[in-house]
């Protein structure tokens, strides 16, 4: 259960001890309305492409390339029937920034620059996908491709972000920090996603938040449509996938390697894995975390009131919510993660405490899980229950330091891979080294170790 951040957002913190992420720049580039006609599409693919290429006529009749609003989000019909899971509904250009804008809005976030290349340029994907319980819905998420890299295939890069409360700050939406990772893996000659997961960004509904195989679906879901999306951008993708990611996309990161590994799709495999403070064991390290002080009060009261709402609505933990809850926040809490109200929104408004913000019922429920509890629980700590193939390397980038997500889960991660016979490398960050330093001082790491196009 973690919180997403530019890393030095996560330096900072509220009174009530819960990591503050100061809002970046929720500016939006207005982009024209596309016409229905081919020709409008190749106008669009000539002009942002990062090479020269061929209208996209792969797309699905119907869909929109750059159809906006005026927020920047794009605006699509419901799933058509027939359609396929990963099937593009929509390509919306986002602008391209040269080497130089690049470096400097990753160096804006934090982040150490020296890969950096290319420009690039980054498109919204909209695309089909399901929810946690089998339903069409769709999604969207980040691409973005290096300008001028050649016509080498490029290897893929899936980077999952940590918790987000506001749907305006997924990375396909919002030019935050998430976006500037992904331009900078993008910069060095990959082609970089990035999801928004379940009901973030422009996806309906509410967001399952810590549910990981909804997580990895769309993830996996978001490569598919970027491999439709690729030849009319003028690239290809390579078949291996390297995957990352940031807190809880730092557990989505393992479950869509899990999937892949287990042969999802043919046409993608894992390579490279690299998370970073990822909550791999709830049940194991996180929960008993929050009670025993590893887990900062402030993190764990914001954590908590996301997860046993969201997943109330997967796993029915609880008919009321003042039956977990205390007056005033169990007729509100609920609430405030509907997607609209921002992290500083809702930190002010939850207690300090857990103490304060649940049942004296709940409180020792959660020390020790049994029933509807447990097997939600249970059902995301399989993340690291498999046993990567031949050539995939596990790195779990973690920080004895880290208030966020104790480094039990990472060692929790690193026992259940090797009882599989998998190895996994833990680096440690340090103990002065919160959940944001420990992503900053990982981020070069990972930069040099991604694939990139030869």
């Amino acid at each position: 259960m973690t919180k997403n951040a530019s890393p030095q957002q996560h330096a900072q913190s509220s009174a009530s001890g819960a990591p503050v992420e100061p809002r970046t720049s929720r500016g939006r580039r207005r982009v024209p309305r596309a016409l229905a006609a081919g020709a409008a599409l190749l106008l669009a693919a000539l002009t942002t492409a990062p090479a020269a290429s061929a209208a996209p006529a792969h797309l699905p009749a119907g869909a929109a390339q750059g159809a906006g609003t005026a927020s920047g989000a794009t605006t699509d019909s419901a799933p058509r029937t027939g359609q396929k899971r990963g099937t593009l509904l929509s390509l919306t250009p986002l602008g391209r920034q040269n080497r130089a804008e690049v470096v400097a809005q990753a160096q804006k976030q934090g982040l150490e620059a020296g890969t950096a290349r290319h420009g690039v340029a980054a498109y919204r994907l909209v695309y089909r996908t399901i929810t946690p319980d089998g339903r069409p819905t769709t999604a969207s998420g980040l691409l973005a491709l290096p300008v001028g890299s050649g016509r080498h295939p490029l290897p893929p890069v899936v980077h999952g972000h940590g918790t987000l409360a506001y749907r305006g700050d997924a990375p396909s939406v919002a030019e935050g920090a998430d976006r500037a990772v992904s331009v900078l893996y993008a910069s060095a000659g990959r082609a970089a996603l990035a999801p928004d997961y379940l009901g973030l960004g422009t996806g309906p509904g509410h967001h399952p938040y810590m549910d990981a195989r909804s997580a990895a679906s769309a993830s996996l879901d978001l490569l598919r449509a970027a491999h439709s999306a690729a030849p009319g951008l003028g690239v290809t993708l390579d078949r291996t996938v390297s995957l990352t990611g940031f807190s809880q996309g730092g557990q989505a990161t393992m479950e869509l390697g899990r999937a892949l590994g287990r042969g999802a799709d043919p046409r993608f495999r894992p390579g490279m894995l690299a998370p970073v403070g990822g909550p791999y064991d709830l049940d194991g390290s996180e929960l008993p975390g929050i009670f025993d002080g590893r887990v900062a009060p402030g993190a764990a009261v914001y954590y908590l009131s996301f997860f046993l709402t969201a997943q109330n609505r997967l796993h029915p933990l609880y008919r009321d919510p003042g039956e977990v809850f205390r007056a005033p926040y169990a007729h509100r809490v609920e609430g405030f993660f509907d997607g609209s109200h921002t992290e500083e929104d809702i930190v002010k408004k939850l207690p300090g405490r857990v103490e304060d913000l649940l049942t004296e019922t709940w409180y020792k429920k959660l020390q020790h899980p049994s029933g509807a509890l447990l097997e939600a629980l249970r059902a995301n700590d399989r993340t690291c229950d498999w046993k990567p193939g031949r050539g995939v390397r596990i790195t779990l980038y973690t920080a004895t330091g880290d208030r966020d997500v104790p480094i039990a889960n990472a060692r929790s991660c690193e026992k259940e891979l090797a009882g599989h016979g998998t190895r996994a490398t833990v680096v440690d960050q340090g103990a002065d080294a919160g959940h944001g330093a420990s992503f900053l001082r990982s981020e070069p790491s990972i930069a040099r170790a991604l694939p990139v196009a030869r």
